[in-house]
Formats: C-alpha cells, structure tokens, sequence
C-alpha cells in the first residue's frame, strides 16, 4: 500500500505553501515522486478590439503568463525539492482544469488546495470542485493554513454508497501510516441504528484485515439534521488531521453539482480532506 507518484496542482492567484508543503510530506513519508502542475488561458478584454492591437494583447498576455508559470515552478521546486524523486514539472496555456485532468493520469494521488465558496475563474484556477468528480484519483484538499500532514487520527466518514467504498479503498495507504483510524457515519435515521452498527463493523473488520487497527462511531443526526456540520463536529472531537469521505454529485448531466457534504469538504475544510469519486 504506497503512493508511487504525487502530483500537486497549483494556482496562479492563490496561496500554495500548504498544499505544496503537503505534498512534500507526502513524498517524503512514502519515498514517491512529485510532479508539479499548472495553467492558465489568456481571459480576452472585455472590451473588443481587432487586428494587430489585439494581436499585441494576446502576445503581451500570454507573456505574463508565461512568467507566473515560471515563478510557479520556482516555488515547487524550492518547496518540494530534496524531498521527491523523481521531482518533475508540466506547465501549459490552457484551461487549468482541463490541462490537470489530463495530467493526472500520470499520479496516485492529487493535491490542491481549497477554493473560497462562490470562488470560480475557469482561465486560471483548477477548482477542487471540478477536479474531484471528474480525474479518476483520489484528491486530497488541503487548508491554506495546513502545514503538513497530521495522520495522528484519521477519520473515515463512512455512508453505503460506492463512493464511500472507493474513498476508503483510495486512502489505504494513508490509513495505514495513522495512529487512530476512526469509522464514523452519521444517521439519517435513528430506527436504524442497528444497521449502521453493522455496517461499521464491517468497515471495521475489512480494514483489520488490512492490517489497520480502526473504531467505530454511530452519530445520531445533529440539530436540523445539517450533515457537514455534525461531521465537522465529530473531526473536531477526535482531533482528525484527515478527514475521508466519498465525493457526491446531483447532476444527472454534468458531474459538476456537489452534494451539501462535498461542497462542505473543498470550500469549508479546517482539515486535510481525502476525496474520491
């Protein structure tokens, strides 16, 4: 259970000290590679214009952006660097969330950082909430104010779903660098709480058989029923430096609607989030 490659996402206007301080962390505890990526695409005025002039703001544009990309590249390689091998960067002109879907074929796992709610540039920044339902890897979102990353106590927000399932899969080789794993799931409804007991001991003893020592924890629903509050709750309670869960979306047509939880997990975090999808 490793992680061979690590691949980081960066953003052209945000911080990116934590995730790329994570992503260190990462390669140092598993011995993995890193490779660094970003991208933007030229935003065209608001205004029209034709001909050379707007030849020339294009060239001049592109020009900047160009070298934003390198100074980018800087900052991975003077973060990250000494503690990836291989160490690698791929930079382009082009929609970041496209250009980092097609990236991540290459890694085990994706780290980004969180966006604000209500954040949303598609020329310059590959939002979590676009990456997560479509890359096909786990996405690990990571708090501006992330440090590195604190397996002390992981906590597993298990619900029945294939998502769930996949999240836990993705995580095991996180599970079993921690010191407490924690399986919790929150009920929707107390009559069951037989079930979920079950449930959870399944996880349980599914990961036992991993050789990951976990407990298991029912939580009865929290005051009007708001999920994502009660899960920060119980993070909060047990001290979870990582926090996994399944990734949720309402769109029949476009994966691009999160669920309340999920939406929760990559603008709200306080804590590292593994997702999958």
């Amino acid at each position: 259970m490793t992680f061979a490659t690590v691949m980081v996402s960066l953003a052209l206007s945000q911080p990116n000290e934590a995730r790329l301080q994570v992503a260190g962390d990462l390669a140092a505890r598993f011995e993995a590679g890193v490779i660094g990526v970003a991208a933007a695409e030229f935003t065209p005025p608001l205004y029209f214009t034709t001909g050379e002039q707007a030849q020339d703001l294009i060239e001049q544009g592109e020009a900047a952006l160009q070298t934003r990309l390198g100074e980018l590249e800087q900052h991975f390689r003077s973060v990250v660097g000494g503690r990836a091998a291989p160490l690698s960067w791929r930079a382009a002109l082009d929609f970041p969330v496209r250009y980092v879907l097609a990236q991540a074929r290459a890694a085990d796992i994706l780290v980004t950082g969180s966006i604000p709610p209500g954040v949303s540039d598609a020329f310059a920044v590959a939002s979590p909430k676009d990456l997560v339902m479509q890359a096909g890897r786990p996405l690990l979102v990571v708090p501006d104010n992330a440090t590195w990353l604190d397996l002390s106590t992981v906590l597993v927000a298990w619900k029945e779903t294939p998502e769930a399932r996949r999240a836990l899969v993705d995580a095991l080789p996180l599970l079993a660098k921690a010191t407490d794993v924690v399986v919790t799931e929150i009920l929707e409804n107390t009559s069951e709480y037989d079930a979920c007991e079950a449930r959870l001991d399944d996880v349980v003893a599914w990961l036992g058989r991993h050789q990951i020592v976990a407990s298991a924890r029912v939580e009865q629903p929290g005051q009007g029923r708001n999920v994502a509050a009660k899960l920060d709750a119980v993070a909060a309670d047990v001290s979870a430096g990582l926090v996994v869960a399944g990734a949720y979306g309402h769109s029949r047509f476009r994966e691009l609607v999160l669920g309340g939880v999920t939406e929760h997990l990559v603008t709200r975090t306080e804590r590292c989030v593994l997702l999958s999808h």
